[in-house]
C-alpha cells in the first residue's frame, strides 16, 4: 500500500505521522506548503530573523525526496501577518487566509492524484478543512480516504460554546468559534462523509462525533506522543512566603476556559501566582483586558521558551471547554510539570487522577478552585505527580504515535 499525505503547515503530529509512514514504507508523497530540511536553501533563509518561521517547519531529511511544496499562499499569509495586512488574511475571505491556504493545497493534491494513482498510490491521508477536494477525487479514482480530525466535531463545539455565551456574556468577544460560514461547515461534513477511516487523538473528540447527523466510517483513537523528556528537576518547597506558581498556555478565549481560570484564581488570591502565555482572540473584550492586568501576561513566546517556563512553574492549568487534544498537556508533562486538565480534552487519555496530574469538570470554576486549594494544602503532591508525569511521557514518544498510526492503516487494508 502507498499513501499520499497532505497538510499545509506540518504541526508536530503531522511530522510524526510523516515519519511513521516513511518508516513503515507507506509514504509515497508528502504535500505541504512550506517544508525546511537541514542544509537546504530554504532552511538557510530561515536563519534570517524575519524568516525564522521557516525553521519551525523543519522535517526529517529522509522525507525531502518525497515532499512536494506549494508555498506561495502560505508565504503570503506569513508575510501579510507580519506587516499588518489583515484584510489579506481575513477569516475565509482573505486571499492569504488560513482557509485559502488549506483549500489551495487540497486542490493541488486533488489535481495530482490521477497521476499518482498510475504510480501505485492507493490512499490519501488528509486533515480537517484540507480534504474535501482530494477526497472527492479519491472517490472517483477508487482510493481509500483516511481522515484526521484534530479538533472536536463542530456541532458539539457550537452547543458547548452557546452555553458559555449565556453563562459569560462579558466574554462573548473571545468566542470566535461561531465565525465559520455555512459553506465551510458543510464542507467539514462532506469530508467526514467521504472518509473510509477516521483518526482522532482523544476519547473526547471521538465522543463529539456522536453529534454527526448520519453514519460515519469507523473511528480510531490514537493519542499523540510526548516531546523528549526534559532533565530531572528539583521541586522547591512551598511555604507561606512562596505562592503556588500556576501557568496557562493557549489562546485567550473562553473556549479554553480562561474566565473560569481567572475566577478560580481570584478566589485564592495571594496564595498563587498566575502566568498567562498566549495571544488574545480579540482586542475588544474589557473582561479579558482587566483580568490580564492582574497577572503576568506574555503574548508570545518561542517553543523552547515555553518549555523553560513550564519547568519554572509548579502546575500547568488546562481548563479547556472544548479541545481535541491539547499539546501543551504533553509538553508540560514531559518537563515534569503536572497538569490540571478537564475531561473535554486529552486529559483522560493521558492523566491518571491524583497520580500524574488531576482531572476536573469542564466549565466548573468551583472544581478548578478545589483542585488548586488541594495543592496549596498538600504541596508535596506536586513533586510526586511531576515525576509520574515524566514517566508517562517517557513511555509514549512521538515515534510510538507514528508506529501506531501506521499499524492501524495496515490493519485497515487486511
Amino acid at each position: 500500500m502507498s499513501i499520499v499525505l497532505s497538510h499545509p503547515t506540518g504541526n508536530a503530529n503531522v511530522r510524526a505521522a510523516a515519519n511513521g509512514f516513511f518508516e513503515a514504507n507507506l509514504l509515497a508523497e508528502f504535500h505541504t506548503a512550506v517544508a525546511s530540511f537541514p542544509g537546504s536553501m530554504l532552511d538557510n533563509l530561515g536563519a534570517i530573523g524575519p524568516l525564522s518561521e521557516i525553521r519551525r517547519r523543519r522535517f526529517n531529511p529522509a522525507l525531502q525526496p518525497l515532499t512536494k511544496m506549494f508555498p506561495w499562499r502560505e508565504i503570503g499569509r506569513l508575510t501579510s501577518s507580519k506587516v499588518g495586512f489583515h484584510n489579506l488574511t481575513k477569516h475565509e475571505t482573505g486571499i492569504f487566509s488560513i482557509d485559502a491556504v488549506y483549500k489551495s493545497l487540497d486542490r493541488q493534491v486533488a489535481a495530482r492524484l490521477e497521476y499518482a494513482t498510475r504510480q501505485g498510490i492507493n490512499a490519501v491521508y488528509a486533515y480537517e478543512d484540507g480534504a474535501a477536494f482530494s477526497f472527492l477525487a479519491s472517490k472517483r479514482l477508487g482510493l481509500q480516504c483516511f481522515y484526521d480530525l484534530p479538533t472536536g466535531y463542530w456541532r458539539t463545539a457550537q452547543r458547548h460554546l452557546q452555553i458559555e455565551r449565556e453563562r459569560w456574556p462579558e466574554w462573548i468577544p473571545t468566542m470566535t468559534g461561531f465565525r465559520d460560514s455555512d459553506a465551510k461547515l458543510s464542507r467539514k461534513d462532506d469530508e467526514l462523509r467521504m472518509a473510509d477511516l477516521i483518526f482522532v487523538a482523544s476519547k473526547f473528540t471521538a465522543k463529539t462525533l456522536q453529534d454527526f447527523p448520519g453514519k460515519l466510517a469507523p473511528v480510531k483513537i490514537i493519542p499523540y506522543g510526548f516531546p523528549p523528556v526534559g532533565l530531572s528537576r528539583e521541586y522547591s518547597n512551598l511555604s507561606s512566603n512562596r505562592p503556588l506558581k500556576l501557568l496557562f498556555v493557549g489562546k485567550l478565549t473562553q473556549q479554553k476556559g480562561i474566565a473560569n481560570l481567572f475566577a478560580a484564581v481570584a478566589a485564592v488570591k495571594s496564595h498563587v501566582k498566575l502566568t498567562i502565555v498566549g495571544h488574545k482572540a480579540c482586542n475588544d473584550c474589557p473582561a479579558l483586558n482587566a483580568a490580564l492586568a492582574k497577572h503576568q501576561w506574555i503574548p508570545s513566546l518561542h517553543h523552547e521558551g515555553v518549555l523553560q517556563l513550564m519547568r519554572e512553574h509548579d502546575v500547568l492549568i488546562f481548563p479547556s471547554l472544548f479541545d481535541g487534544f491539547g499539546l501543551v498537556i504533553t509538553e508540560a508533562m514531559s518537563q515534569g510539570t503536572p497538569v490540571i486538565a478537564t475531561e473535554r480534552s486529552a486529559g483522560p487519555d493521558l492523566i491518571k487522577h491524583d497520580k500524574n496530574g488531576w482531572l476536573v469538570d469542564a466549565a466548573s470554576t468551583k472544581a478548578l478552585q478545589t483542585a488548586i486549594e488541594k495543592l496549596l494544602n498538600r504541596p508535596e503532591l506536586i513533586a510526586k505527580a511531576g515525576h509520574e508525569a515524566m514517566e508517562t511521557a517517557r513511555n509514549r514518544s512521538w515515534e510510538v504515535y507514528g508506529r501506531e498510526l501506521s499499524e492501524a492503516i495496515r490493519k485497515h487494508f487486511l
